[in-house]
Parts: structure tokens; C-alpha cells; sequence
């Protein structure tokens, strides 16, 4: 069976009945992971075991683990910080700051890795220019190079540990203020200032062979009236052929507010597909998630089923109870805890 271009969440720590079933749909290709759904890392490894159990290939594991605000596993895990710290710190000293960079990459991966966890969605490539509500130290800097550099360390980092990298939110989400998860914002800019400015960490990390991209849902008016998660000229004409792109395009979830301008749920997963999404987001609404499914009952072209696999995390290294005698995880924990503690954001 084929992965198919669907990722969706489960309701706790356990897979409940209804989590099998809609699991082992031929439509579905993957699981997100929330808080919710962890509480040490026992749990959390007897939980991925048993979604890798339920099909072959196994579903792709996934969660959002950027550090500072957007952490989904905390107790246990090493505390990540915002990645803006890295930017305030490469102003000073660009050097240390990819050494530490790169080091936080690999420590989360190996972390996740240790626990049956494929990838997380991250780096954020957004410039923080001050605008965004929901971005701000997200992202790594205001500045191109610097979060061209930083990025790369980090991706660095990940792919050491046998994890891939996944950028986001193409083609840049730190040019409008409102939040999409509960808007729909707008961004009056020119191709050419986005190219400029935001287009340029992600054509660095294209080139460095970065495996994933999540577009934003944010609509850049001067080159399409849909936003970018639902735009053929981005994400083919643009995303593929201009900038060579060659991996997987995941929507951003179909259920924040600013996916509404593709329709209902259904309607929204078809013109995902149609732009040029391999795999499609639906998160914390079961009823539209099943809707989806049974809409779509289809599994991925072989194409995008190859590039589905070359997320799965390569085998793990350690286990959990290793890390702690590993030199490499000692170090990046040192570096880690020199930072600041009063700009790590909590839950």
C-alpha cells in the first residue's frame, strides 16, 4: 500500500478504535502530533510504535518542534529556544552562533529520532520583521543571510542526526500582521521584493537539498488571488520550475481560518491537491478530517509516494535511555542552557 496524501491527528496517548480505523485508510500517509498526545517519553514511544505497527510502509510521524512557543514535547525533552535567540546571537558572532544553531538541529532530531518520530515541521524560514503576529522569533532574523545561514546550520544539524528538514511558510509569512490560523491576511508586495527578501532562505535550502516545504496560507495579491497553499503559480510555476524544488509540498493545516478562501473542507483538499500539495493537513476537527477521506479515497502517484518516503526518519541512532552518556548530547545541552532562560517562552 502506498502512503496517500493525507496527515492528520489522533485524539490522546493512545490510538483509540476510530484512530485505527481511519489510520490504515488507503488515503491517509501520515500523523501530526500535538501536546495532547504526549506525556513522557515512554508514552510517546509505545504511541509511534504503534502507529508504525498499523501499516506497511508505516504512516509517516510528524510534530511541530521549533522550540520557544512552539514545542510540542517538553517534559523530558531538552527545552528548545526561540530560534530568534540564534539570530540576536549571530548580530554578535555569526560563527558561534551556526555552531550552537547546527547543534540544537541535531539535538531536537536525535531526541524525536530516539523516539520513532520522522520529522517536525521546522526550520521556520519567515523573516521576523516585527509585523507578523504569529511569526515574530519563529523565525530567525529580519535578515535574509542571516536566516539563509542559520537555517542551513540547522538543517545541518537535522540531517546529521538522519532527520530531514522542512521550511516554512513559502514564500514568506513575516510581511502581514494578522495571523492566518484565524484570518486570512494579505501581502500588497511585488514579486520582485519577495524574491528580493523572503524567497531567498528558501532557494539556499532548495540548493542544499532541503526535502520539504510548507506554503503559507497568506495571499500575495500582485501575483495570485489565492493564497499561496492553493496557487498554481506558486507552487509549480514558481516553487517547481523556477526555483528547481523537488521535494514534498505539505499544505499548512486546512482547518485554520485562512484555508476558507478554498471552500468547505472537501473543497479545500481538492484545490490543495490541484495546486500542487503531495500532503494535506487536517488537524482538530475529526468530522472534516473523515470527510476528506472518503472524499478523496485515493492513494498518492507514484511520484509523490517516492517522495513521501524519503522523509521517513533514518534509524535512530540511541535510544532514549543513550543520550545522556553521549558527548555530542552533553555539549549541545550545555550550549542550550548558556542561553538566556528569560527569552524562553512557556506553554
Amino acid at each position: 500500500m502506498l502512503l496517500g496524501p493525507i496527515m492528520l491527528d489522533c485524539a490522546g496517548t493512545a490510538l483509540t478504535a476510530e484512530d485505527r480505523d481511519l489510520l490504515r485508510h488507503p488515503a491517509v500517509g501520515g500523523v501530526i502530533l500535538f501536546a495532547r498526545n504526549y506525556t513522557d517519553p515512554a508514552q510517546l514511544a509505545a504511541l509511534t510504535a504503534e502507529i508504525t505497527a498499523l501499516r506497511d510502509p508505516p504512516l509517516l510521524i510528524a510534530v511541530d518542534q521549533e522550540g520557544g512557543r512552539v514545542q510540542r514535547f517538553r517534559d523530558g525533552f531538552t527545552r528548545l529556544p526561540a530560534v530568534g535567540q540564534f539570530g540576536a546571537m549571530y548580530a554578535a558572532d555569526p560563527t558561534i552562533a551556526g555552531q550552537i544553531c547546527e547543534a540544537a538541529g541535531w539535538l531536537m532530531a536525535t531526541e524525536l529520532r530516539a523516539l520513532g518520530v520522522d520529522f517536525s515541521f521546522a526550520p521556520v524560514l519567515d523573516l521576523n520583521r516585527g509585523i507578523s503576529q504569529v511569526i515574530g522569533d519563529r523565525g530567525f532574523s529580519a535578515h535574509p543571510a542571516a536566516v539563509t545561514a542559520l537555517a542551513l546550520a540547522w538543517q545541518r544539524g537535522v540531517q546529521r542526526a538522519g532527520m530531514i528538514a522542512v521550511g516554512k511558510h513559502f514564500p514568506g509569512h513575516g510581511g502581514v500582521a494578522a495571523d492566518s490560523h484565524t484570518e486570512l491576511p494579505t501581502d500588497s508586495r511585488s514579486l520582485a521584493a519577495i524574491e528580493q527578501d523572503d524567497l531567498e532562505p528558501f532557494r539556499q535550502l532548495i540548493a542544499n537539498g532541503l526535502a520539504a516545504i510548507m506554503p503559507a496560507h497568506v495571499i500575495y495579491s500582485q501575483i495570485d488571488a489565492q493564497p499561496a497553499g492553493f496557487s498554481i503559480i506558486w507552487l509549480q510555476r514558481i516553487l517547481r520550475e523556477r526555483l528547481g524544488f523537488q521535494g514534498v509540498i505539505f499544505s499548512d493545516d486546512l482547518n485554520m481560518a485562512a484555508a476558507a478562501a478554498g471552500g468547505d473542507h472537501v473543497e479545500r483538499a481538492q484545490a490543495a491537491l490541484l495546486a500542487g500539495c503531495d500532503m494535506l493537513l487536517i488537524c482538530n476537527n475529526r468530522p472534516a478530517a473523515i470527510r476528506i477521506v472518503d472524499a478523496l479515497a485515493v492513494t498518492s502517484a507514484p511520484l509523490t509516494s517516492q517522495r513521501l518516503s524519503a522523509l521517513r526518519g533514518a534509524p535512530a541512532a540511541m535510544n532514549w535511555a543513550q543520550l545522556p552518556e553521549n558527548s555530542d548530547w552533553q555539549r549541545a545541552r550545555q550550549w542550550l542552557a548558556q542561553l538566556d532562560s528569560t527569552h524562553l517562552e512557556t506553554c
